[in-house]
């Protein structure tokens, strides 16, 4: 049987040990005290891939085709929005899955996979953010369907404005009057509509912070559950 060279890829001697194009060492062995048995020359193993570090390009691909429609199952847009934290987990972990897949050996390090989670739910984020707020703006400009919306708002006001009279009730002197001056100021910002779209603007943002939380904890668990299935043995 022919050898060949494991870096140029050129015939080996199978007497030589040493390549004769790239000067590669080449580790031969023979059977002791049988001289029938003639030397051979043993191949030197493929590295084995660091389960701690992500081939990105396939990452980034599997991240993409989950993070997308766990976004938009996510978002304003869908009535299945309140499962959002179950599209985020199951998203990141099936990512670490098919990424897996690609790899030989197929074994990766949970860390490793938390990273994939990670960038599933940044782009799922991203995604329900970007879509909530269209929807939102869709709503009120175009459809004229902001009553639930507007009834959420004016409740949180009132609440605002209940806790600012009782904390201002608490204090006397000249600081109650710096301070009501100045909670009158934020509370006119809360009313104009800049201050609307902020404030929701701020609970779809951290709305998408918190299932960004459980993208990372489903890519975890996927590469927890998928590593102890293949894990090479020692």
């Amino acid at each position: 049987m022919e050898i060949t060279c494991n870096r140029c890829h050129q015939s080996v001697p199978a007497e030589s040990c040493y390549c004769p194009a790239c000067g590669l060492p080449q580790l031969v062995y023979s059977a002791e005290g049988d001289s029938t048995i003639p030397p051979a020359t043993e191949r030197w193993p493929e590295p084995m891939r660091d389960a701690s570090s992500i081939d990105w390009k396939p990452g980034m691909r599997a991240a993409l085709a989950l993070a997308v429609p766990a976004g938009l199952l996510s978002s304003g847009v869908s009535p299945l929005s309140a499962l959002g934290i179950f599209w985020m987990t199951g998203a990141a972990a099936w990512a670490v899955v098919l990424y897996m897949r690609s790899q030989r050996p197929a074994w990766i390090t949970i860390g490793a996979g938390a990273r994939i989670g990670l960038v599933t739910g940044l782009i799922a984020g991203w995604v329900t953010f970007g879509v909530s707020g269209i929807w939102l703006f869709v709503e009120r400009v175009f459809l004229h369907q902001s009553g639930q919306i507007d009834v959420l708002y004016s409740a949180f006001l009132t609440t605002f404005e209940q806790k600012t009279h009782e904390s201002i009730s608490s204090m006397s002197g000249p600081d109650a009057a710096q301070v009501q001056a100045s909670l009158a100021q934020v509370q006119a910002w809360l009313a104009s509509p800049e201050g609307h779209a902020g404030i929701w603007a701020l609970s779809i943002g951290v709305n998408c912070a918190f299932l960004v939380l459980f993208a990372v904890g489903g890519g975890a668990l996927g590469a927890r559950i998928q590593g102890r299935k293949r894990r090479p043995e020692a």
